[in-house]
């Protein structure tokens, strides 16, 4: 028997009530990974990305939830990571720093939001990790210890 509640999401854009956020629409599948609903919270603040200089472990530019784990297993180097990752809402704790491809997905869904740049948990490089612009869904690298606002999402699946 199967038990897996299948949900019913708002329209993208809307609040899904229960689910600590905005509903910020499909995530397709890719890379082996299977297709999920993405629920986008509230930002949290602003934060510095993580140490400058330094290969992060997070590598994936699509699965903001691995790479969140691996960089919360580094001591607290990554201060982004760790505020998504503490984030509550309607009793769910299952946020994570969305990679670069999911906050572009996201952007596609809702577009403009007024919500200026927002971290990745993508690193770019040792100095720099990609940030979205959600005014036009520019991407671009900045400098890790900048701080810049941080929206922590969460995954369901379809």
């Amino acid at each position: 028997m199967n038990t897996t509640l299948k949900l019913t999401p708002p329209a993208v854009g809307e609040i899904w009530t229960g689910q600590g956020g905005i509903y910020a629409g499909i995530v397709p599948a890719r890379n082996g990974a299977e297709a999920y609903h993405l629920v986008i919270g509230e930002e949290l603040g602003r934060f510095e990305w993580g140490p400058y200089e330094v290969e992060a472990p997070s590598i994936s530019l699509s699965d903001g939830k691995a790479n969140t784990l691996v960089m919360l297993e580094a001591n607290d180097e990554y201060p982004a990571a760790k505020a998504a990752a503490a984030h509550q809402a309607d009793g769910h704790t299952d946020f994570y720093l969305p990679a670069a491809a999911e906050l572009y997905e996201a952007w596609l869904n809702l577009g403009d939001k007024g919500w200026g740049w927002v971290w990745s948990s993508s690193q770019r490089s040792a100095n720099s990790a990609f940030f979205l612009l959600f005014a036009d869904g520019s991407q671009g690298g900045n400098v890790k210890s900048h701080v810049l606002p941080i929206r922590p999402v969460r995954r369901l699946p379809i």
